[in-house]
Order: C-alpha cells, then sequence, then structure tokens
C-alpha cells in the first residue's frame, strides 16, 4: 500500500505540484486569459469571448501581489485594460477614455476630451433596440453601442483625471458599469492589458465555437 502511495505521489501528485508552482506566477505576473460573462464591451468584446491579458504590457509586479518591480509604459486613450473593480473586487474589462491631466466630459452619448468632441459614424441600425456606432476621437476609432431604451448617465463632468488615474467606459456605452459610477481607476490597480481574443464560444447555443474570432485582435 505504502508503494502504490508513493508511486501515486511521484508519478501524479508532484509533477502536478510542479506545474501548479511554475503556471500560477506566470498567470500572475506574466500573461493570463479571462472569460467575459457579460456584454459591457459589445461590439468588440463578446459574451463568451476568453481575451487574451497581457499583463507585462505596462510594468512588472511581484507574483500575487500589485507591488510593481519595474515599469516600462502607461495605459494610453483607446487601451483596453483589466483591473478589480473599485466596488466589489470583481475583476472587469474596461476601455481608456481617459489619461492623467484630460479633462473629460460627456454631453448626451458625445464624449468630449480636452476640448474635442469625438466624431461618430452610424454603422449599423438593423439590431433592435441597437445602434452601431464607430467613435473617433484623438485620432482612434473604435466600436461602440448605444441602446437608447435603456436608463443610462449620458451626460457627465467635465472633470480632469487626477495624476495616477484613468478614465475607462465600456463599449456598450449605454449598458456598462465604469468611472461614471465608480470614478477613475488607479494605475496601480491595473493589471494588464487585453489584447486579443483567444477562443470564442456563443452561450446562446450550446457553447458552440465562434471560430471567426479566435486569435482576433483587440489592439
Amino acid at each position: 500500500m505504502k508503494q502504490r502511495l508513493r508511486a501515486f505521489w511521484r508519478e501524479w501528485i508532484l509533477p502536478a505540484l510542479v506545474v501548479v508552482a511554475i503556471l500560477a506566477p506566470l498567470r500572475s505576473a506574466v500573461a493570463d486569459w479571462n472569460d467575459v460573462p457579460s456584454g459591457s464591451m459589445m461590439p468588440t468584446i463578446l459574451v463568451g469571448d476568453r481575451i487574451f491579458i497581457n499583463k507585462l504590457a505596462y510594468d512588472l509586479k511581484v507574483p500575487f501581489t500589485t507591488r510593481q518591480v519595474a515599469k516600462w509604459a502607461d495605459p494610453q486613450r483607446g487601451d483596453i485594460i483589466v483591473f478589480p473593480s473599485p466596488a466589489d473586487g470583481i475583476r472587469l474589462v474596461k476601455r481608456v477614455v481617459a489619461v492623467p491631466g484630460d479633462r473629460i466630459e460627456l454631453r448626451d452619448n458625445h464624449l468630449v476630451i480636452n476640448g474635442e468632441t469625438a466624431s461618430y459614424a452610424l454603422v449599423d441600425s438593423s439590431v433592435p433596440a441597437a445602434l452601431a456606432l464607430n467613435e473617433t476621437v484623438s485620432g482612434k476609432t473604435h466600436a461602440l453601442r448605444i441602446q437608447p431604451q435603456l436608463r443610462a448617465m449620458r451626460s457627465f463632468g467635465p472633470v480632469e483625471v487626477p495624476p495616477g488615474r484613468y478614465f475607462v467606459m465600456g463599449d456598450n456605452r449605454d449598458n456598462s458599469f465604469d468611472s461614471r459610477y465608480f470614478g477613475f481607476v488607479s494605475r496601480d490597480r491595473i493589471l494588464g492589458r487585453a489584447t486579443l481574443v483567444a477562443m470564442s464560444f456563443d452561450r446562446d447555443h450550446y457553447y458552440e465555437p465562434r471560430f471567426d474570432r479566435f486569435g482576433r485582435s483587440l489592439m
């Protein structure tokens, strides 16, 4: 019996512990993935997407902590970042809309950054009760979803983003819990940058793979 237990430990338990000991710090400090359970970033990120997070995009942290070892970049407008919610600690995925020093305002869903009003182009109005738009601000364009029938905070500010803080919003502008509600995101709370959709499964159709989304860039 003891020999079987030793063999089981040596052949199964010990290798599994080694794998965990290697992968856990890598996922904490280097790269990770995140399942997307909500539609707050639609149409850019869909429910059922599994996104790849580059945790070395901005800095290097001590594994399992937020303690910064080295820093080489800061989030820029348009980046999609991952961070724990200031409200309950649950991981959120949002787009950086304004960086430290920016003056931001939202006027009836029209974004204004440092006095520059974003431009909008209608892409698709065929989805019931939703409009697909392209939003362009500071020379960067990304997809946006508007749902006029929902109650939402469509006007905000103006406010100036403090040092070391970021203003984030979801691309599903009328259905997103973001900086309009919980305030600025601290730089040291940002876990990394979402760079691509690793895999995607349609939860409404028995988790059917959406192969057209596999490997899709978010940059």
